[in-house]
Formats: C-alpha cells, structure tokens, sequence
C-alpha cells in the first residue's frame, strides 16, 4: 500500500515559485507512475503533470512551459517546480501514483489508486 506525503505549499505573489514534494512509502517506488494534481474551490480535481520512472513527463496545456515534475528514485520523492505562478494556479494539489497506467488515461484521475491529502498553494495578484 503506497503511502504519499506532500510539502512545499503556501502563499506567494503571481510570478513567484514554489516546488513541491511528494514522499512515497509502502511501494516500489521506481515501479509508479508518479503525478500531480489540483483542485481550487467548485471545481473538479484535474490534471497537472505526470512523471514515468524512465522520466517520461507529460503536462497539462494551461502548465506547459511554467511547470516541470521530476522524481528521484533514490529518495522516493517527486517535485513538481512551479514557475511564473498565476492566480488560477490557486488550489489544493494532490499527489498520486498507480502502477501501470497506459498512456491514454494518465491525464484521467481515476487511473491513480493511491492519493495524498494534498497541499494547499495560494497566488495572489
């Protein structure tokens, strides 16, 4: 049973940075799928980014370009570095992970199994 723990949230101005981590337990962690995920006040959890073990990424349209996810396989962690942060990057974001997960459905959150609580980042204008 893989465990996540997410850090790194806060409040910062638009255009500032912030990096966030996720430490994983209980799995293989070099054998997951690793992503992000976010959800702001009345709106659905989407799609953030996603990390294969082989550093294969895969990103959202409205992140491209300002965000970058990485993992360490040696700390079993992922990072997700957000630069050039806008107000509408203001949500809770979730970490999660599944094992093998096809191509097709790693923008979909239901092909994730294991979820952390998540970690609120707030951006000012």
């Amino acid at each position: 049973q893989m465990q996540l723990v997410e850090s790194g949230g806060g409040w910062v101005q638009a255009g500032a940075s912030l990096r966030l981590s996720c430490v994983a337990s209980g799995g293989t962690f070099r054998n997951y799928v690793m992503g992000w995920f976010r959800q702001a006040p009345g709106k659905e959890r989407e799609f953030v980014a996603a990390v294969r073990w082989a550093d294969t990424t895969y990103y959202a349209d409205s992140v491209k370009g300002r965000f970058t996810i990485s993992r360490d396989n040696a700390k079993n962690t992922v990072y997700l570095q957000m630069n050039s942060l806008k107000p509408e990057d203001t949500a809770v974001y979730y970490c999660a992970a599944d094992r093998q997960i096809i191509t097709s459905s790693i923008r979909q959150r239901n092909a994730y199994a294991y979820w952390g609580q998540g970690t609120q980042v707030t951006v000012s204008s």
